[in-house]
């Protein structure tokens, strides 16, 4: 079971959070916080967990030599703003102040460009394996985090990424269970 999160922020970063700075994000539009909160999937090796590959990845130093795999997207600039380990553990990678390259194409709401006003958030998983009991509650204490820092962040505004990009995106996938946040 996780630590009970007091919800203390420094400058977007959250503490209790590991801090593993990505270069990949850039500053949110003028006067545009976050209203949006992105659930997603990964693992690298697909299907694997508990390896370096998703912290190379959004740190850009991801061997593409480890695995064939790899080969396909070491050259990607992405991140999150947040990952949640399939034991619990909360990484962050970038302020939730900045724009983290999380949701490429997408629209919510009739708005584009999902990450200007969103905050991204992986799962360590797949579409199709089961979520982690300490996962969830990671996640809902994340967010209960997140509302306080952004007090605008509507509790309905949680989507996954194939909602945002339906078509191009299934993450986080049938595996995950909706009912267990809120």
């Amino acid at each position: 079971m996780t630590k009970k999160m007091t919800p203390q922020w420094s400058d977007g970063w959250l503490e209790g959070a590991r801090r593993v700075p990505s270069s990949n994000f850039n500053a949110r539009p003028a006067n545009t916080g976050a209203d949006l909160v992105v659930v997603h999937n990964i693992s690298l090796p697909p299907g694997e967990f508990g390896g370096q590959g998703i912290e190379q990845l959004f740190t850009n130093t991801l061997d593409p030599t480890e695995h064939p795999y790899y080969a396909t997207i070491a050259k990607l600039e992405v991140s999150a703003h947040f990952l949640i380990r399939r034991t619990g553990e909360l990484v962050q990678f970038v302020s939730v102040d900045d724009r983290a390259w999380h949701a490429g194409q997408s629209v919510w709401c009739a708005r584009s460009n999902c990450n200007d006003f969103s905050v991204g958030i992986e799962l360590e998983g797949t579409d199709e394996l089961p979520y982690e009991d300490v996962q969830y509650q990671q996640l809902q204490q994340l967010l209960d985090a997140l509302r306080a820092y952004f007090p605008s962040l509507d509790p309905a505004a949680i989507a996954g990424h194939s909602d945002i990009a339906p078509g191009r995106k299934t993450d986080p996938g049938p595996a995950f269970d909706w009912s267990r946040i809120s």
